[in-house]
């Protein structure tokens, strides 16, 4: 395989002087701004700058031929380890071990020579129709961030970076180069960037990539705001902003926002040369890409050809698999299974001998091994149980096989147990596309319908990226396993699970909803005319379906266990508004069951203070513990004041304290304790404006006084102006009103000029 340069150690001993120090020419500080091939950037010797290698992916290797390269999935990679992508990560809530997968990850890539690995994946799922959202971790923004903290944290421990994506708000996949994310500022600080913002504050990402789509009107990589004033400025961000695949369509303007650098390379384009020339790009600016490149290849490492065992990587792929794996149901204890008690078992189901294991598109990985459910439980079992097969359906087709169904029920009605194997086929998610509906192929539908006369102990295995709703026939089936996307340690994850080698600990990261039409997003999606309106606000996720109070499959943060827990004893101790700690939580978890389980312990906080329009409830903390059976420990989860703060326009980040419920519990619809505290308060000025409402300036400490002095000097309102201020009916009405509205009445003895003289001080 043709890997690029490998610059020796040597030539890597340069040091971090200011790039305008750096004695480089204009048009070579330009070159750097773009990449030198498909998956190297330009190395530049005169500094001693060497070339670094970029590949896919987030949950394994995709290292390509320089000569055949691909951003899509499409060309041939070298073999590698394909771990659980995010979906599956996620739901294990476990966030060590997210860590371990990353350094996993990061020792086959820097045994290969790659210096910085395309991902994690960070945004938000808002749809579960976004074809790819196999790649993303949750619906909500908290679990997202420390999710990919923790991923982020095990790569660039190995020194190899991570390259967090998509900046920002890229949603869903229809229309993706061209669609325009529309949303308010106050969900898109709190819901699409705080995740990235975690990610960049607890671990600091060596690389962020900008999405294709636009935000707000504005493509994402020609986004001053965006890259420079937030991620850049705000959040003080030191590593290398890189496009997309193929999403620079103003290199000019890109470079001028605050990208470093285009991919892939199109060193033989010269408009940023041509611009800096001419003055519309600035040198500082192009020292600035230089000073960040030399950065990135002094945390990086180089070289390659370490040895990498193999045998415990995979055993990591099969851990993390196994323990992401979330019990949504299980009827009567159905399982585990014990090999030496189920008699006949039928496999039923093409999925069991041809495994969805991961997602489609730039993330594909060629597995070094992969193993089948069908060959697992069959090895596990041994001869201790009689395993049979039959397909029961197509995978290339949704239309029901007659003659299929028909051998799966005369295997059911002689098996004692059936194990039914669902999902979703390849072609039903991936990069570039997104689904139609939430429901499972009419053909896999159409045999649990059937089987239901003839099975029992009927349990079925999931696997799929994203959401299927179960409410159609999930009263079928005595057991359901959401296993998501297992990587290649499929088949032995799963016989882990069933046959209880492995207690399930997972918990859904995201709302498995009864319909498409109850979901937040269902009236604003895929938008129109090139624009999707975030018409949800807030509302994302768990956090719509219970203001709303509408039932759902099954919901945020559930998953059952083969033991149970009790939650006993709810401390909650509020600490001074000095603290970085809000609240600090405890609680008592006993395991009351007869095998040894983990629990994930979620708080939720409801805002009660009023002050601002909040969810009903939101997550703001968790823990998973272990315990043995009878062991009782007492958790406790610290709750950073940064969590509990808003964001409003012209005051940034604010907490203003008051009345908050504090409820633990197992999902956020299994609240097992709640307890009201009151939090210290901090007064919260909103800056005012002309067009701050009467009553806003009134109240405000300082300019509320000289606002009366002013009117009490210029003799008070007058006209029917002054009536209305002097009922008490139509004072509210006054009140209401913005200072520059009330100016334009007669009688009102303030004009616009006097409006802004108090603004200004000058009054």
């Amino acid at each position: 395989m043709d890997s690029g340069s490998k610059p020796s150690v040597a030539a890597c001993a340069f040091n971090n002087d200011d790039a305008a120090d750096s004695g480089l020419s204009v048009r070579q500080k330009a070159t750097l701004t773009t990449g030198a091939n498909y998956w190297l950037t330009q190395t530049e010797p005169t500094i001693g700058l060497p070339a670094m290698r970029l590949s896919d992916g987030p949950h394994g290797l995709r290292l390509q031929d320089d000569k055949n390269p691909d951003h899509l999935g499409i060309g041939a990679s070298i073999p590698a380890t394909c771990f659980p992508p995010a979906v599956t990560l996620a739901s294990s809530w476990d966030l060590p071990l997210i860590e371990r997968v990353g350094a996993a990850l990061a020792r086959e890539a820097k045994a290969r020579g790659v210096q910085v690995i395309l991902g994690p994946g960070l945004n938000i799922k808002r749809t579960p129709l976004c074809g790819r959202n196999f790649e993303y971790f949750s619906e909500d923004p908290l679990l997202s961030g420390l999710c990919a903290a923790s991923q982020v944290r095990g790569i660039q421990s190995q020194g190899v970076g991570s390259c967090v994506k998509h900046f920002a708000a890229n949603n869903q996949e229809y229309d993706r180069h061209r669609i325009s994310a529309d949303v308010d500022l106050r969900p898109l600080w709190e819901i699409y960037l705080r995740g990235f913002q975690t990610v960049v504050q607890q671990s600091s990402p060596w690389m962020i990539m900008t999405s294709y789509n636009r935000l707000n009107g504005v493509y994402t990589d020609e986004s001053h705001w965006l890259l420079t004033e937030v991620l850049k400025g705000e959040w003080g961000y030191d590593g290398v902003v890189v496009s997309d695949w193929g999403a620079v369509y103003n290199p000019v303007a890109a470079v001028r926002a605050g990208l470093d650098l285009r991919m892939p390379g199109r060193p033989e384009d010269d408009t940023v040369h041509q611009a800096a020339l001419r003055g519309d790009i600035s040198e500082a600016r192009l020292d600035d890409v230089v000073h960040r490149l030399r950065r990135l290849a002094g945390r990086v490492a180089f070289g390659g050809n370490d040895e990498v065992d193999m045998a415990a990587q995979h055993a990591l792929a099969r851990q993390a698999a196994a323990t992401s794996a979330v019990l949504l149901k299980n009827e009567h204890g159905i399982l585990p299974l014990r090999p030496d008690g189920v008699g006949t078992v039928a496999v039923i189901g093409e999925l069991a001998r041809s495994p969805r294991y991961q997602g489609a598109g730039s993330s594909r990985v060629n597995p070094r091994r992969l193993v089948h459910a069908l060959d697992a439980l069959r090895e596990r079992m041994g001869t201790s149980a009689e395993v049979t097969f039959a397909a029961g359906y197509r995978l290339d087709s949704n239309e029901p096989q007659v003659d299929l169904v028909a051998e799966a029920l005369q295997l059911a009605g002689r098996a004692d147990t059936v194990l039914l194997f669902l999902g979703l086929p390849d072609a039903a998610e991936a990069e570039g596309r997104d689904r139609k509906h939430i429901d499972l192929p009419h053909n896999q539908i159409h045999l649990i319908e059937t089987l239901t006369g003839v099975a029992r102990n009927l349990v079925v295995a999931l696997s799929n990226g994203s959401v299927v709703t179960t409410a159609p026939w999930r009263h079928h089936a005595n057991a359901i396993v959401e296993f998501w996307l297992t990587g290649q340690a499929h088949g032995e994850a799963v016989a882990d699970v069933l046959l209880g080698d492995v207690n399930p600990s997972g918990r859904l990261a995201e709302t498995i909803p009864c319909r498409l039409q109850d979901t937040p997003a269902y009236l604003d999606y895929p938008g129109e005319n090139g624009h999707v309106r975030y018409g949800e606000g807030l509302y994302v996720g768990y956090r719509y379906y219970d203001a709303r109070d509408i039932e759902v499959d099954f919901p945020f943060g559930h998953g059952l266990s083969y033991t149970s827990f009790e939650y006993a004893d709810l401390s909650v101790l509020p600490h001074s508004a000095s603290n970085d700690l809000a609240l600090t939580v405890q609680v008592s978890v006993t395991n009351t069951g007869a095998r040894s389980g983990s629990d994930v312990v979620q708080v939720y906080l409801q805002d009660r203070s009023g002050l601002v329009v909040c969810p009903p409830q939101e997550l703001r903390g968790f823990a998973k513990v272990a315990l043995a059976p009878g062991q009782t420990t007492r958790v406790e989860i610290g709750i950073p004041r940064e969590r509990m703060c808003y964001r409003l326009p012209n005051m940034g980040w604010a907490f203003h304290g008051g009345v908050v419920e504090v409820r633990v519990g197992a999902s956020s619809r299994d609240i097992r304790q709640a307890q009201v505290v009151e939090l210290e308060r901090t007064p919260v000025e909103r800056p005012l404006t002309g067009w701050s409402t009467m009553e806003e300036w009134v109240a405000h400490p300082v300019l509320g006084p000289r606002l009366q002095k002013l009117l009490e000097q210029r003799g008070g309102a007058q006209g029917r102006a002054g009536q209305l201020l002097s009922d008490p009916v139509g004072r509210q009405s006054i009140l209401a009103v913005p200072l520059l509205g009330l100016a334009q009445f007669p009688g009102f003895p303030l004009d616009v000029h006097d409006v802004n003289s108090l603004l200004d001080g000058d009054v």
